[in-house]
């Protein structure tokens, strides 16, 4: 193996297996910063020795005997071995015994810790920007250049929201724990809010040349089929896997084959990931046989699902779509929500329904910069005849779009109903 193969394959190892390092080593040292240090080690001595002893056969196991011994000589050299052995319940031990009893507490499920390292990475403690860069720091195993070039972010911002997410957890002594009762409910919310955030950046980017990110699409997708392996019994989870897997079949019908945007109703669905469907659909039955049915992300999965189920454009079951953006209001009332009910109103009952809505949320701050809001007043002005108010509102909505992809597109549509010479 050459160098540079050696190089990719330390690369493919540490993505698999540097979260279940950290979490492990969390657990003990009970500081994600550290646990990261520590896993690092583990990642440098990987690079000094595997390129000329070759990578073992079980790479993931070396790493983390590697990170133990790190871990086990740094609460040696900090004193913290007495503290760490009456922890464990052998105080009246000597000190020179609370190694083996270390290594032991080590050599926990890495199930349970990955699950703790999700919790604390997602703690409300933290702002938005923070909890996002840190997951797909520690559960992503994306570098900070990584997370940078995702969010097309300065990489000293992204290195700092870091640094002070870590100080931040170590400060206020969060607990690397599972919570339980109704603070797991809260907590959980948290977590999936974290992961859609990182899928619907990658599905439609805020700013930028491009349309989508589909390398964010794929780590979401990644850390919402971990955490459903690890929380089987919570259809809130399998809901938010369900639409993302559904959402995630469209990516390669998104775009032209030149990167402009091909919008819903025009996408080819041939070219729909019929597999991500399938496995969506089957997440969606999984909700409802836990009696999720109702939840917020059951419900945009159940959305998501009436269009992969319609062949054709014409076929999308446009009442029921409506219906189920009116449950989701109820359950998640939010400006944006309405909104997109309004759209699939004006497809189900005609424009002047669906207008009616969205000029009710012309006064809503929230949506004072939104771009969507002009977009789709646009667009269903444009189905009305009123072609100069519907070019002004696209010409609106292009103005406050950070999309490079998305402007030209509101501004193509803006034009082609300009009054012809």
């Amino acid at each position: 193996m050459t160098g540079s193969e050696t190089h990719r394959a330390i690369d493919a190892v540490w993505r698999i297996e540097s979260a279940r390092l950290i979490a492990g080593l969390a657990r003990i040292v009970r500081d994600v910063g550290l646990a990261e240090e520590l896993a690092q080690d583990a990642l440098v001595a990987a690079l000094e020795r595997w390129p000329s002893s070759g990578v073992p056969a079980n790479a993931g196991a070396w790493l983390m005997a590697t990170a133990k011994n790190r871990a086990i000589d740094r609460l040696r050299r900090a004193k913290l071995v007495d503290r760490k052995h009456a922890e464990l319940g052998h105080a009246a031990e000597p000190a020179h015994d609370a190694m083996p009893a270390l290594e032991a507490a080590l050599d926990g499920d890495p199930g349970d810790d990955l699950l703790r390292l999700v919790f604390t990475s997602c703690h409300p403690v933290l702002t938005a920007d923070a909890r996002v860069a840190l997951t797909l720091r520690l559960l992503g195993g994306l570098s900070t250049p990584e997370i940078a070039r995702a969010f097309l972010v300065p990489e000293p911002t992204i290195a700092q929201r870091i640094v002070r997410a870590k100080r931040t957890l170590s400060e206020a002594n969060v607990p690397f724990e599972v919570p339980r009762g109704a603070e797991l409910v809260e907590r959980l919310a948290s977590v999936l809010e974290v992961i859609y955030l990182i899928f619907n950046e990658g599905y439609s980017a805020t700013s930028g040349g491009d349309w989508m990110r589909p390398a964010l699409c794929e780590d979401a997708l990644r850390l919402g089929r971990i955490l459903a392996q690890l929380v089987p019994d919570e259809p809130e989870v399998h809901g938010l896997v369900a639409v993302m897997e559904i959402q995630a079949s469209r990516l390669r019908a998104r775009t032209s084959p030149s990167g402009e945007p091909i919008l819903l109703l025009d996408q080819n669905r041939a070219r729909w990931d019929h597999v991500l469907i399938r496995r969506g659909l089957a997440a969606l039955d999984r909700v409802e046989a836990l009696g999720g049915a109702r939840g917020p992300y059951a419900l945009q999965a159940a959305i998501a699902a009436c269009h992969a189920r319609a062949v054709t454009a014409e076929a999308t079951d446009w009442p029921r779509i409506a219906a189920l953006y009116a449950a989701l209001v109820q359950v998640m009332p939010s400006p944006v929500v309405e909104l997109n009910r309004a759209v699939a109103v004006a497809m189900a009952l005609g424009p002047a329904a669906g207008l009616a809505i969205a000029d009710a949320l012309a006064a809503e701050p929230a949506l004072a910069d939104y771009h969507l809001l002009p977009a789709v007043r646009g667009d269903l002005l444009a189905k009305l005849g009123r072609l100069d108010e519907a070019r002004r509102e696209l010409e609106r909505a292009a103005e406050l779009t950070h999309n490079a992809r998305e402007r030209a597109l509101l501004r193509a549509r803006a034009a082609a109903l300009a009054p012809q010479d």
